[in-house]
């Protein structure tokens, strides 16, 4: 079965269990969640899982396009990726375990959908802890459709628990399913550690809401949340021991077979992911840079151009960035709509790195003379990242190659001290976003609305929100704009906001389909797919702007807004950090 068709059997079924089918949402969250990408498919649905309504109701499904850099060094085995597409559905308050764990067992063996057989599955349930007692309901929910016993393991909670997404938000016990992908009959007793039991399918009952203080306490609302990779679920469905060997990547690999010189299935698989990766990043125009998502994107590009250099590639990777996007714009039209920005910036990249490669390899031999034992120091490993754009993944690649080590305990600090990303780290954001929905968080959430609009008043309409990052000590606004703001300007954006909290504005908002909240001239992100029904929070006649909230109900509320800092982050991207005094 095609990874396409897997798509639309998935969609099919969840629309008639009587499921809204949403669209990707982008791989930059919405509302700041605590990472900095979208790393699951319920990333845009926290307000949502904590009590807010869905404009398209308690049901909803989508395939989300996801970004997931935690085990980027074992990127080339059979499994891991950095980029993924999710196949999800979830439950806002409406159905919960039962009827969650009869519909995944039908999707995957009723012959109409996957048609899995069912005597090749087996069952993780999480065992129980202190915060939670053991979900004994889901056995005895997979024992009624014909589990049998001994193919149900209990696991603790580093196995089966997920959540929260950062460090507060909704969480809870799942159950995993699991597929036997061995040649022989699958053996009657389910052992976990058995590599031929593959994971399939994970349902995560959302019980809890882990508090700042540590604490689990019930949600007002039990929700389900399942995820389902499309590339692992294709390779077991296509027979596939790898998923670089499904239809999803058969194309991708072919070109850079073709034009490699050498052989390394390993280094094909890393060009692969990390340019599949990079390639929709680009996608949504985020650039090369030092810093969050865009570091995020160098160390990807930077490492597929290692690997390439390893296998001879002696044309530019645009050519495999362009099957990429000729493979997958059907379901994902922004691709071939940004065409052209990929693949200018992702030529710039390869100039770049290709300037910077030589010189740093000479700083690497230099210090390859002169170390004693077998460990490069993390102050030669900083400077190739701080002076020749190394991510650090490619200075140990390096080091292991020659049998070498690299201090990363003193990396690690010095990276610390690094001003520009002394408060980052190469995924994760900050300890508190709009995932805690206090007081504090939504006053300043509110506040990034005025600001925008603001900012559309002194400078223009190109101004479009590229991002923001919202704790409870301050606001940070990303948005498009050529040049650096003047002091006036600033002081004008300044005093526009003060003057509608002055105002005191109701803020309000509207539930209304896509194309009528589009033609009422709200503001949004302009690449961005949108479900069918949006809502749109108004202050005032002041500002009109799609999102998903919280916010305050008057402007009265904020107090005095105050800009504390204006900088640049890439390329035609400023950015704004302010407080409300």
């Amino acid at each position: 079965m095609k990874a396409r068709d897997i798509q639309k059997k998935f969609l099919e079924f969840f629309s008639s269990k009587q499921h809204a089918i949403l669209p990707s949402s982008s791989l930059i969250p919405e509302n700041d969640p605590t990472v900095l990408f979208t790393t699951a498919g319920m990333h845009p649905l926290v307000p949502f899982l904590l009590g807010q309504p869905h404009p398209q109701g308690r049901r909803v499904a989508s395939i989300q396009k996801c970004i997931r850099t935690g085990d980027i060094e074992e990127v080339g085995d059979e499994t891991h990726l950095t980029f993924f597409e999710m196949l999800g559905n979830w439950s806002l308050g409406d159905y919960f375990k039962k009827e969650a764990i009869e519909m995944s067992f039908e999707f995957l063996t009723s012959k109409k959908y996957l048609g899995l057989e069912k005597e090749k599955l087996a069952i993780s349930c999480f065992a129980g802890n202190k915060n939670a007692p053991k979900d004994t309901e889901s056995e005895k929910l997979w024992l009624s459709i014909g589990i049998p016993k001994e193919r149900i393991a209990f696991l603790p909670k580093e196995d089966n628990w997920w959540g929260p997404a950062g460090l507060t938000g909704p969480c809870g016990p799942d159950t995993e399913m699991f597929y036997w992908v061995g040649k022989e009959s699958p053996p009657k007793k389910f052992n976990p550690k058995d590599k031929q039991w593959v994971e399939i399918w994970n349902d995560v009952f959302m019980q809890y809401n882990k508090t700042p203080d540590g604490k689990y306490i019930s949600l007002k609302q039990q929700n389900v949340d399942t995820g389902m990779g499309l590339e692992r679920t294709a390779a077991i469905l296509q027979g596939k021991s790898s998923v670089f060997e499904t239809d999803l990547f058969q194309q991708i690999i072919k070109k850079i077979q073709f034009l490699s010189k050498k052989q390394d299935p390993r280094s094909e698989r890393i060009i692969a992911d990390h340019l599949r990766a990079g390639t929709f990043m680009l996608a949504e125009k985020i650039q090369p840079s030092n810093v969050e998502q865009g570091y995020v994107l160098r160390r990807l590009l930077r490492r597929a151009l290692r690997h390439a250099r390893l296998l001879e590639i002696s044309s530019s990777l645009t050519e495999i960035a362009a099957i990429i996007i000729q493979e997958y714009s059907s379901s994902y039209p922004e691709l071939n709509k940004n065409k052209k920005f990929i693949l200018e910036e992702l030529q710039k990249e390869e100039e770049r790195f290709k300037a910077t490669l030589e010189k740093g390899m000479k700083l690497f031999e230099r210090e390859l003379q002169i170390i004693k034992g077998k460990t490069i120091s993390g102050k030669t490993a900083f400077d190739l990242y701080q002076s020749y754009g190394f991510p650090l993944e490619i200075t140990k690649e390096i080091a292991s190659e020659k049998k070498l080590k690299v201090n990363e305990e003193e990396f690690n600090q010095l990276l610390k001290e690094h001003q520009e990303i002394s408060k980052k780290g190469a995924e994760k954001k900050f300890a508190s976003g709009l995932a805690d929905h206090e007081h504090q968080t939504r006053k300043l959430h509110t506040a990034t609305h005025l600001l925008h609009q603001a900012l559309h008043i002194v400078l223009g309409n190109h101004v479009q929100q590229k991002g923001s990052n919202i704790t409870q000590e301050r606001l940070r606004f990303d948005f498009s704009h050529p040049e650096k703001l003047t002091g006036q300007q600033l002081k004008k954006v300044e005093q526009i906001v003060n003057e509608q909290i002055k105002a005191a504005l109701e803020v309000t908002y509207e539930e209304m389909p896509v194309a009528k909240a589009k033609s009422s001239g709200a503001l949004h992100f302009f690449d961005q797919k949108y479900p069918e029904k949006v809502r749109v929070y108004s202050m005032g006649k002041f500002s009109k702007e799609f999102c998903t909230g919280p916010h305050v109900e008057n402007t009265s509320e904020l107090g005095r807004f105050k800009i504390q800092k204006e900088e640049a982050v890439a390329s035609g991207v400023r950015r704004i950090k302010a407080v409300l005094e």
